[in-house]
């Protein structure tokens, strides 16, 4: 099919926003690499919510998007908030401060592989054989960044398996969005997404670190202020909007780049060391998406 010019223009938009995320995540819950001083990372998720929930409803009000959702669907407005939006986001974040920024993207990035797979064991989709290489593509990249954690002991194996879990989550939440009958603009579902996992990961912080709890510095305070306006405001309703109305390949670009960006902007501002596996790993993941992504010959 052939993208709009705004379709495009959201797609790289919401590329370069979330590649470069990676290492601003990073920098918000780890510090900077010269002088590590840890945040509190639900808290650092949950303040970004709240401070972009207002510039998302602004956009709905501007755009003159109805926030109403009828009461029939808030079962399902619920189900699809947990594993698009709350797996992913909660383990993400919690794990980050284990991982580098770059290794953490391309595992995250796995989601399409196992949107792949979701399709074959649950909605009965079938995976011609060059999607089966896809999946053992992004298998062999896994598998070389799961050996190098697990080779190291200062190593971070089951920060790496929870950031597969959530990209597992958010594949199959993915599946349930495109094919979801909520009868209300996707910005209006986005919205109140965003709310339901708001107030679930405030509580969880309240119980799990509010003890820990300061001012941001102002090392988080920017990171937040990014994700607050950019991540929040526009890329997840991005995401959602694209993941909901149109097929897979559409967004291919996006998610090609994304891990990639992740990767080489965690080694240019943070200084993270990038072995021979973090390459490969990327080629790896790069080609199962783009040999399962790719559309068919007419």
């Amino acid at each position: 099919m052939t993208l709009s010019t705004r379709q495009l223009a959201v797609l790289a938009a919401l590329t370069l926003v979330w590649g470069i995320n990676w290492p601003v995540m990073k920098l918000g819950v780890s510090g900077p690499p010269e002088a590590p001083q840890a945040y509190p990372p639900l808290t650092f998720r949950a303040l970004s919510m709240w401070f972009g929930l207002p510039v998302l409803a602004l956009v709905l009000h501007v755009l003159k998007v109805p926030f109403r959702v009828p009461r029939a669907h808030w079962r399902e407005l619920l189900a699809l908030s947990v594993p698009n939006m709350l797996v992913w986001h909660v383990v993400l974040i919690v794990s980050l401060q284990a991982l580098s920024s770059g290794r953490a993207a391309i595992l995250g990035y796995t989601m399409p592989v196992f949107s792949a797979l979701w399709g074959v064991a649950v909605f009965g989709e079938r995976l011609a054989l060059r999607q089966w290489l896809g999946v053992a593509a992004a298998a062999l990249g896994v598998a070389l960044l799961l050996a190098h954690e697990l080779s190291r002991l200062a190593g971070a194996p089951l920060a790496a398996g929870a950031v597969l879990g959530a990209a597992c989550a958010w594949a199959y939440g993915t599946h349930r969005l495109r094919r979801s009958a909520i009868p209300v603009p996707i910005l209006a579902v986005s919205f109140w997404m965003t709310v339901l996992t708001a107030a679930v990961v405030t509580a969880l912080a309240v119980v799990l670190e509010g003890t820990r709890w300061r001012v941001p510095p102002p090392h988080v305070a920017w990171p937040v202020a990014f994700n607050a306006l950019l991540v929040f405001g526009f890329a997840q309703a991005a995401w959602l909007y694209l993941a909901r109305s149109l097929p897979p390949v559409a967004s291919t670009i996006s998610v090609m780049l994304i891990p990639v960006l992740g990767v080489f902007s965690g080694a240019l501002w943070l200084g993270e060391p990038l072995h021979w596996q973090d390459h490969a790993a990327v080629v790896s993941i790069v080609l199962a998406i783009g040999i399962i992504l790719w559309p068919k010959r007419p």
